[in-house]
């Protein structure tokens, strides 16, 4: 059996290796390293693909946040309202704007934003949510669109984690997560659904006034060589990537179908097993399984981790501490407060190798030992 890997990279590229290679030498032999013909047609294969109006691509996933917050136009004291469990680019982004970010606790079950906790978050200052599609599946984003026009809000979905899952409205209205709020925010990390060989990230908007802005902004705030409109960044995502992502867009709902049957033979082992909590699948939304994360009961879960190293089976934590801990955030008002369902979370979760490259052998390799974990 081949070595058991977290994310397998290297198999997946032997597999779409021919493809691969061919979309990469055509990026080198026309030179157009930067903007070139092939981030066009990947960001409109990609709008294709989510339905939405307007792709823009940028430098990574945590770009995608802030220039999202640089377009929209916030200020310095307006209040983002975001969750505790995450990972920090959600919250960091807000901290290095000058905004104020307001931390949630989480759903025990979901591990995402709760609707009730974000009503009693809102404040006069608050203008904006951040919901975070946590591990391949979305936040109740319909009532949390509700709160959002209640107050006049705007919504910025963290979609990295999230591309390709479907949302489920009460009418039957189905979208891709990204795409139900003012912008939704991609990550093309390697290891995600959809992964680059480097950094690389993309903005859903609806919005064609707000996609100028956005197109502008990633540019150095330009629409025309040399004529600044705006203050911008630098954050552009590589020819080479683009040409890479847009052979992978093509097998993305192939990769996810494979993610989705890893989770279904996980659980299946793993339902009865009293110290493991597996995956609350939520009845609004598909789940693409970019973590497959389970709760830890009654067991030292640093002693599974050993024991399961030691049978040749990687193990993640994600994440170990909640933002109102981390030393970063020391000075913002949320720092002294108590987020319990963030801390208990922080100290059971755990995550299993995930990714569309698993083998049958590797699975009955993995449910196997951990459900001789008691008897070792």
């Amino acid at each position: 059996m081949k070595s058991i890997r977290m994310v397998d990279l290297q198999s997946q590229y032997l597999k779409l290796k021919k493809e691969i290679d061919d979309a990469m030498q055509e990026v080198i032999l026309s030179s157009a390293f930067i903007n070139g013909p092939s981030v066009k047609k990947f960001a409109e294969n990609l709008a294709d693909y989510a339905g939405t109006a307007h792709v823009v691509p940028c430098g990574n996933g945590t770009d995608a946040l802030q220039v999202s917050l640089m377009a929209l136009d916030l200020k310095p004291g307006d209040e983002v309202i975001v969750p505790d469990f995450t990972f920090i680019a959600t919250v960091e982004v807000v901290a290095f704007m000058g905004l104020t970010p307001v931390v949630t606790d989480v759903d025990p079950d979901t591990f995402m934003m709760r609707p009730d906790e974000i009503e009693k978050a809102v404040t006069s200052r608050t203008r904006a949510i951040i919901p975070v599609h946590l591990y391949g599946q979305c936040a109740p984003m319909e009532d949390i669109l509700t709160i959002a026009k209640k107050h006049n809000l705007f919504v910025i979905e963290d979609s990295a984690q999230a591309l390709g899952s479907d949302y489920l409205f009460s009418d039957g209205t189905r979208k891709k997560a990204g795409t139900l709020g003012h912008t939704g925010c991609i990550s093309f990390f390697p290891s995600k659904s959809l992964g680059a060989y480097g950094d690389g990230g993309a903005i859903f908007t609806n919005d064609a006034v707000l996609a100028v802005k956005l197109r502008s902004i990633v540019n150095h705030g330009t629409r025309k060589k040399y004529f600044h409109e705006r203050v911008g960044i630098n954050s552009r995502l590589d020819t080479l990537q683009a040409a890479i992502l847009d052979v992978k867009l093509q097998h993305l709902d192939e990769f996810n179908l494979a993610r989705q049957q890893a989770a279904d033979f996980y659980n299946h082992a793993f339902m009865s097993l009293p110290y493991l909590k597996i995956p609350k699948q939520v009845p609004w939304s598909t789940h693409i399984f970019h973590q497959y994360t389970l709760i830890t009961r009654g067991i030292n879960r640093d002693e599974l981790i050993k024991y399961l190293k030691d049978k040749g089976i990687p193990a993640m934590i994600y994440y170990p501490q909640p933002m109102h801990r981390q030393k970063a955030f020391a000075h913002f008002s949320f720092a002294g407060q108590d987020f319990p369902v963030s801390d208990m979370l922080c100290k059971s979760v755990l995550s299993l190798p995930m990714h569309p490259e698993l083998t049958e052998d590797q699975l009955h390799w993995i449910t196997k030992h951990i459900s001789e974990y008691p008897k070792r």
